[in-house]
């Protein structure tokens, strides 16, 4: 037996562990057998452990004598987290960032491209881990695992941040040959590409919302945890608040650092409140949160609220969300039918002809179709939304599509449309603004869209535009009040590539002369006819 209390760094066939050897004492062993991940060598007569900054610390405190290996590994995380690297700019970004999002990007920085950014939602995690890769060019390709609702998101964030990015989009489960710098993949399609891309040796893996591989039994978790091995360069995003979900954050957490956390149970024991149930054991808990919280912003994670970057952020804050349609075959047919309609009345003498009901039965006819397109992908980004953030208020215009919302999420909603009246009116309000376990308010943007006040919510999200930005803005206004000290976050869920698309950039830039006040005159929705008919010529 040894003579003396002794750590050593080895190599094993799990790993790079720590072996521990000390001369025969019960109270030792019991205390031993305590640290996370320990595993007795009865052959060897030794025990060893993960390696672990803490595992170490606990050891030192025991009186163990740690070997040069482990000494160095000690000083070298020491070394990492005194480090301070500030961004100031980045070359060819094509915008300029908030300064938090900045400390984000020198975050990043710092920790080597293997971090985690969990920031609020609207805080803009995407353009912050984009940035980074713009300061690191060389390194291709990115793979971008996505919620498949946000890979359009994405490719325009890219193209909208960086100088000429080549951006592919991956869909379907038959691989093909990649040329893209930046490569978005879905989570749902991940393992029937996943030997094709770990061919390629990403440089960066992306994971965004990783909360979507939270099980481990899951095929997109299998998927993410075996091309995420060997990849020099990991980001996970995700706006959940971890601490209070810690289980959720496992997996990401593990592939950014292995080290950090020794084994899943010593985890899920410790911080997720595990115990066991007649259904098996019940990870949802949390437990040591604050603990939790110091010991991931001490390594690995960096999270900002809302509130605590206000004096960066503008009243409202715009995203255009493009989504993906279901039914494009179809679109493209009809679209095809308008554009022939209206050049057959390209002369200003044949247009005058043309009645603003003819015009807006033919558009109308396309926003439906639009509308229907993405109404399953907006339903999903509602979903996703809602497991991050507390309360959002959606607007549209028809019943279906406000049926469909309150149809799939029917215990958590409550809406206000031309069938809603007087004091039901007002209970939907109060139960939005007061009942906790009300999280979504639907409107028709005309009936619920004046006269009532929604400031449970500093989200909002249009699945349907209305033809002028007065009602917009009106209906924005819904959460954004006198007195109202938050920032408000305004999402258009739009069609891609569709007429749509056309509608929500006049209003956007009438919005801006209306801001303006340069006349005191609202648009009217003849001119935006007008001109949405002068596109189509």
């Amino acid at each position: 037996m040894p003579q003396i209390k002794y750590a050593s760094m080895v190599k094993a066939s799990n790993g790079i562990r720590i072996k521990i050897t000390f001369p025969y004492d019960v109270e030792m062993i019991h205390k031993v057998r305590e640290l996370p991940g320990r595993t007795w060598h009865a052959e060897q007569k030794c025990w060893s452990a993960p390696v672990h900054v803490e595992t170490l610390n606990t050891l030192n405190e025991w009186g163990f004598e740690l070997d040069n290996h482990l000494k160095n590994y000690i000083e070298k995380t020491k070394s990492r987290e005194e480090e301070i690297i500030e961004i100031t700019g980045i070359p060819g970004l094509k915008g300029e960032l908030y300064p938090f999002q900045r400390k984000g990007v020198a975050f990043l920085e710092t920790k080597r491209g293997r971090a985690l950014i969990a920031d609020e939602m609207g805080l803009g995690k995407t353009v912050q881990a984009l940035a980074w890769w713009q300061l690191h060019r060389d390194k291709i390709p990115v793979v971008v695992v996505v919620p498949a609702s946000l890979k359009l998101n994405w490719k325009r964030e890219a193209e909208l941040w960086l100088p000429n990015p080549k951006v592919e989009i991956l869909s379907g489960t038959k691989p093909w040959k990649l040329t893209g710098e930046i490569i978005i993949i879905n989570y749902d399609i991940l393992h029937a590409w996943l030997e094709y891309l770990k061919k390629i040796n990403p440089a960066i893996l992306i994971t965004d919302e990783c909360h979507y591989y939270k099980s481990n039994k899951a095929k997109r978790t299998k998927a993410v945890k075996q091309l995420g091995k060997n990849i020099p360069h990991v980001i996970a995003l995700s706006g959940t608040p971890i601490v209070n979900r810690p289980i959720e954050a496992f997996n990401a957490l593990k592939l950014i650092d292995p080290l950090l956390f020794p084994d899943y149970w010593h985890y899920a024991k410790y911080y997720c409140a595990a115990k066991q149930s007649v259904f098996g054991w019940d990870l949802n808990g949390a437990s040591h949160i604050q603990e939790l919280h110091q010991r991931l912003t001490s390594t690995v994670m960096i999270r900002r609220l809302k509130k605590d970057v206000l004096p960066d952020l503008p009243d409202k804050i715009y995203s255009f969300i493009p989504i993906e349609l279901s039914n494009q075959k179809v679109y493209d047919e009809a679209e095809a039918d308008f554009v022939e309609f209206v050049r057959k009345y390209k002369s200003q003498e044949a247009a005058e002809r043309i009645s603003n009901a003819e015009a807006l039965a033919s558009i109308e006819g396309l926003k439906q179709l639009a509308v229907k397109g993405k109404l399953e992908q907006s339903i999903d980004w509602i979903k996703n939304f809602l497991e991050i953030e507390d309360k959002l208020i959606v607007f549209a215009t028809h019943k279906f599509v406000i049926d469909a919302i309150m149809t799939a999420f029917p215990s958590i909603t409550v809406k206000i449309d031309g069938s809603v009246v007087n004091a039901e009116r007002q209970n939907a309000v109060d139960n939005f603004q007061n009942n906790d376990k009300i999280k979504l308010f639907v409107g028709n943007i005309q009936a619920a869209g004046i006269g009532i006040t929604l400031t449970a919510s500093s989200n909002v999200a249009f699945i349907e535009l209305p033809w002028t930005p007065g009602a917009l803005v009106q209906a924005e206004d819904r959460c954004h009040r006198i007195g109202q000290k938050d920032s408000v976050n305004i999402y258009y869920l739009l069609a891609a590539g569709t007429i749509e698309e056309k509608i929500a950039h006049m209003i956007d830039d009438k919005r801006k002369v209306l801001d303006a006040v340069l006349d005191g005159r609202e648009t009217d929705q003849g001119s935006l006819l007008k001109e949405l008919m002068k596109q189509y010529k």
